[in-house]
């Protein structure tokens, strides 16, 4: 199956990309078969706007169009989801001509997932799979795909447990393909969101262990969009606590302190009128996984 695979969607993905970079022109043929049996049984793709669920659902798009099949895009939406993530899903799907649906997320409504504790993404994962399997078996979708890839399985992410329990397929891990080497990719062929920095939810600039209100997830969407309008590009606004006090701190690359500084009057009025007692630079920059510091 997978042989015969090959030969019908080989080099589909792959026409811009340079003869010498061998391994990944063979990551690619394989993620192309892969894709196939998926798109071929009809593949509903978990889209949140991002680069790696981004290529998921151009690289299905690509095949379908090859050997027909059925796609459907699927972006859910709460209080946690970043506005400019939502505009560039729905903006992406348009353009590439994909079905694209957003579903209202609920995991607000389960307590596990206001405390805030390291299994967050769990409680969310679960949420954003009923609802794909949901729909899947409603509409007679094969399977559920979402991005998890290469670089991810180092990583805690106690989501994957959930796609795992809802049996979602990830066919960019399956295919051995990273980070890297999908935005290398997204580049070659001039996708807008190839440039685009890693975007969580909002509930995960919320340090671990702090309940989730709507009230700070407010405060951190409009800090952002402060950032945003400044020509900041990599940023979080991390909210924490030490005692009673509930604070904000804003990780940036330190090539962007200077933006940061230029507006920090503005900041620290914002984050004043929300009540929050403090507003700081974190001088160590960005970093991943900052929330859990």
């Amino acid at each position: 199956m997978i042989n015969d695979s090959i030969v019908r969607t080989q080099h589909i993905l792959s026409d811009h990309i340079d003869a010498n970079r061998t391994e990944l022109l063979e990551k690619l043929d394989r993620f192309a078969a892969i894709l196939e049996k998926y798109v071929s049984q009809g593949a509903i793709i978990a889209f949140s706007g991002g680069v790696d669920s981004a290529f998921l659902v151009w690289a299905a798009k690509k095949i379908s169009e090859q050997i027909g099949g059925r796609i459907l895009a699927l972006t859910t939406q709460s209080a946690s989801t970043p506005d400019a993530d939502l505009k560039d899903a729905v903006q992406f799907a348009k353009n590439l001509g994909v079905m694209h649906r957003i579903e209202k997320s609920n995991e607000f409504n389960d307590p596990r997932y206001l405390v805030n504790d390291d299994q967050r993404c769990y409680y969310c994962k679960s949420e954003l799979f009923r609802i794909t399997s949901d729909i899947a078996l409603s509409d007679e979708y094969r399977w559920v795909l979402y991005g998890y890839n290469a670089s991810d399985q180092g990583d805690f992410r106690p989501g994957h447990r959930a796609a795992i329990e809802h049996k979602v397929a990830a066919p960019l891990f399956e295919a051995g393909l990273d980070k890297t080497e999908i935005r290398e990719v997204l580049r070659a062929n001039k996708i807008e969101l190839a440039e685009k920095p890693a975007s969580p939810c909002l509930s995960s600039r919320i340090m671990t262990g702090i309940r989730i209100a709507d009230r700070h997830l407010e405060a951190v969407a409009v800090m952002e969009g402060l950032l945003r309008e400044a020509r900041c590009r990599v940023y979080r606004v991390r909210l924490c606590q030490t005692g009673e006090d509930y604070f904000l701190r804003i990780e940036t690359h330190p090539d962007e302190f200077s933006t940061v500084l230029s507006i920090k009057e503005k900041l620290v009025a914002e984050g004043r009128k929300r009540g929050y007692r403090w507003v700081v630079l974190d001088l160590e920059g960005y970093k991943t996984g900052g929330g859990n510091l």
